[in-house]
């Protein structure tokens, strides 16, 4: 069993949450909207994880990302569609939910800390995820440079009590990993989100696990 002053944080998207398609949709539609060409849903894999903006930059054509304020224009065009588009498809990956649960029923906190911004990091926990208390959820805001930056971390595992050496990070990519290993928590890679084994491997991960009922086995609940 776990120990009692262990702490599981999570990434949101692609680890806790299938949202690649409405992500994918809300960009396309944004760039077809501007007469852009759209993007397969597979390449959002690859656009995702380091924040909202980033993801935009990413989509949009090589000859318009130099340009910060056509990159901030549609930035804020996205998000107005993601904000109409955000729940049509995101739903929890299968087994999520037994992983939850079976966290709960041990008693172990929960916490999430993504790179979504925080309004919409919120909203999906609220609707998409409402039957589990969490006890501390961070999306992307001001409040602390986004991840791999530690600090929304360790600011997790001090509104727990708990040691990050103590503290399972659980996320699907590369940033995940080093937010983690940068917080001194042990890092765990799950291959049902939007990464490869080798970018996970790559940036530190402790411990790989290719579905949720692995990830129960390996910790202990």
């Amino acid at each position: 069993m776990l120990e009692p002053r262990t702490a599981v944080i999570f990434d949101l998207d692609g680890t806790l949450l299938d949202t690649i398609d409405d992500l994918a949709d809300s960009m396309n539609h944004v760039l077809l909207e501007n007469a852009l060409p759209a993007h397969p849903v597979d390449a959002y894999f690859h656009f995702i994880g380091n924040g909202m903006a980033k993801l935009v930059e990413r989509a949009l054509p090589e000859s318009i990302r130099s340009n910060s304020e056509q990159v901030a224009r549609f930035t804020e065009a996205f998000r107005i569609a993601y904000d109409a588009r955000w729940n049509r498809k995101s739903k929890p990956y299968p087994g999520i939910p037994e992983v939850l649960d079976s966290l709960v029923a041990a008693g172990i906190p929960m916490a999430i800390c993504s790179n979504k911004p925080d309004p919409f990091t919120q909203k999906c926990v609220a609707e998409l995820l409402p039957r589990w208390k969490f006890d501390c959820v961070l999306g992307q805001s001001d409040a602390f440079p986004r991840k791999p930056d530690p600090s929304s971390t360790l600011h997790i595992t001090t509104t727990l009590g708990i040691a990050p050496a103590e503290t399972w990070f659980i996320g699907d990519s590369g940033v995940d990993m080093q937010t983690a290993s940068a917080a001194g928590a042990k890092a765990v890679g799950v291959l049902w989100g939007f990464r490869s084994d080798s970018e996970l491997r790559e940036n530190g991960a402790s411990h790989i696990v290719t579905t949720p009922a692995e990830l129960r086995e390996l910790l202990s609940v």
